[in-house]
């Protein structure tokens, strides 16, 4: 609501955080982002959005792009695979092709290169009950692919493995492979990754 966004603008600037990230979906739907971002901005802290990229298609978004470019907004966007057919088959029918469109349109903007302070950023999750590749290696699949086919560049790649919740938790207990999906992700716990445990850092509203 918007009381809650005023009441998170207060926290903010009142202080010492550096950093207002916004996640998805589509954020951009709320009638208090503009405003939330916005103001943070003018407040000098930086913001990052999460965005899913075909919300630029929905009636009376379409200039978020330049806004956010005029903002000086960090984009983090999701984009599950760099083939047609593993977006389209999680997210639809014709996602991937208004992804496309929304990065290189991003691009012309001066978003994903180096030299704009503008950072573009990606995000893959997989596509069903198997753990996320090496962010490493799939970040180079990305950048060829996508620079080869569309022109796209982008900042970096960030890969997540799905978590059993949700529609996915869901999908798990319907196909009865919950419990295996729990011993896939306890068998590749990582005490190393400790230190950078999101909520040992973020404080989520």
């Amino acid at each position: 609501s918007e009381k809650t966004a005023e009441r998170v603008l207060g926290v903010l600037t009142d202080h010492p955080f550096e950093t207002l990230d916004i996640t998805g979906g589509a954020p951009e739907l709320n009638p208090s982002f503009r405003m939330l971002a916005g103001k943070a901005r003018r407040a000098g802290k930086r913001v990052s959005v999460r965005t899913n990229l075909t919300v630029f298609f929905e009636p009376g978004m379409e200039t978020y792009p330049e806004w956010y470019r005029d903002q000086g907004v960090e984009l983090v966007a999701s984009l599950p695979y760099y083939l047609e057919d593993g977006v389209d088959r999680v997210r639809g029918g014709g996602t991937y092709r208004k992804s496309i469109e929304a990065l290189q349109k991003l691009n012309r903007l001066g978003y994903g290169a180096d030299s704009s302070g503008l950072p573009l950023s990606l995000v893959y999750n997989p596509q069903g009950m198997f753990l996320a590749p090496s962010q490493c290696s799939l970040e180079s699949e990305y950048r060829r692919e996508l620079k080869d086919r569309f022109g796209i560049i982008f900042t970096r790649l960030y890969t997540f493995s799905n978590m059993p919740v949700g529609r996915f938790r869901e999908f798990l207990v319907r196909t009865g492979n919950l419990d295996k999906y729990l011993e896939k992700l306890a068998s590749a716990y990582n005490p190393a990754t400790l230190e950078g445990v999101m909520c040992r850092h973020i404080l989520s509203v």
